[in-house]
């Protein structure tokens, strides 16, 4: 089958949004089909958001045999077998537009207007797919809330499973992933001065700015927890992540209401280690259960450093926690062998 993945990205921007796509195609020409990827630059300003989906309605991809769409508004593509692996929506425009800190606009009546007509044309070419997976019970029930559609869930495996393994259960909380505002890393780093145990943390990934990586480094000089916080900014191999989830206590992952569980997430659960999340993380509360495979402490660093010191006081708890992360990926069907079973239907 000639299948041809349709997204969107930020240019010099990497992460799950490409992840997504191109382990997909990895996994569609392991099964014999001839795959085209292919990528069209979108960035959330409103003044170029309509030209921008205007171009992606000019896209001819008559030639493929099914299409199928990810990051937006790579949906508003046009093909008569339109499958939707829908990650999230323009949250500006939607989930986060009460949050101005988030909104990066006025809320005035231009932008109220472009909001509307933005909805009114996402629904349209939502409505035109054959079919609407999406990655995460939240973004399910975005879709259902703002745009009257129904979709079906599909957990994103990552890729290469089998390279994830555990090797020891060490002193550090691990958290690998872009240091941005809307992660949280500075939660951890403010839980540290409430720890009670020699716990330490290590926070890892590359960033849009230096602005929040400089700000997590005096946050740990104001505390004075820079001798037991590392803070490793820069991109992380795959090959590092293999190894830092090998020998880590535990991971923690406390994005904001984020669209899915993250990658991390399952890369450490792979890796048969404990998750420690909070109360508003979103699509991670799908992944983690509290008190079986990780801890859902409340945002807040006393509840975090109750977390941390809990598993590094108890390896027996962090080892039985980490088995149970690994056996969750299978109740809750995270394999591609799924994946490519629903999407090819």
């Amino acid at each position: 089958m000639k299948i041809a993945l349709v997204s969107t990205f930020v240019p010099f921007i990497y992460g799950g949004a490409r992840n997504i796509v191109e382990w997909l195609q990895a996994m569609l020409e392991k099964e014999g089909h001839q795959v085209e990827r292919i990528y069209l630059p979108q960035i959330d300003v409103p003044d170029l958001l309509f030209q921008q989906m205007a171009a992606l309605r000019w896209v001819d991809v008559s030639s493929a045999d099914r299409v199928i769409c990810f990051r937006p508004q790579a949906h508003l593509i046009q093909h008569p077998h339109k499958i939707l692996w829908f990650i999230h929506h323009i949250r500006s425009f939607y989930d986060l537009w009460d949050n101005p800190l988030y909104r990066g606009c006025p809320d005035d009546e231009k932008h109220r207007g472009l909001r509307a007509a933005l909805h009114e044309a996402d629904t349209a070419a939502l409505r035109e797919a054959k079919h609407i997976f999406t990655n995460s019970r939240v973004v399910t029930e975005r879709l259902k809330h703002f745009n009257g559609v129904d979709s079906e869930i599909l957990y994103p495996p990552v890729f290469e499973s089998e390279r994830y393994h555990c090797r020891e259960y060490n002193d550090e909380i691990v958290c690998i992933c872009r240091l941005e505002h809307h992660k949280r890393q500075h939660l951890l780093v403010d839980a540290m001065e409430f720890t009670k145990t020699p716990v330490r943390l290590r926070l890892c990934g590359s960033s849009s700015s230096d602005g929040y990586p400089n700000e997590l480094k005096r946050r740990m000089a104001e505390l004075g927890v820079e001798d037991r916080v590392t803070l490793d900014y820069r991109w992380i191999t795959e090959d590092e992540k293999v190894e830092y989830f090998a020998d880590c206590l535990a991971t923690a992952y406390l994005p904001e209401d984020e669209d899915s569980y993250g990658y991390p997430s399952v890369e450490a659960s792979h890796a048969s280690k404990a998750i420690i999340t909070v109360t508003d993380s979103g699509g991670v509360l799908e992944l983690v259960q509290d008190g079986v495979n990780g801890f859902i402490a409340e945002p807040t660093a006393q509840s975090l450093a109750m977390a941390m010191d809990k598993l590094y006081l108890d390896r027996a708890l962090a080892a039985t926690m980490g088995a149970n992360a690994l056996k969750r990926l299978d109740e809750i069907h995270i394999s591609w062998s799924h994946v490519l079973k629903r999407l090819l239907a």
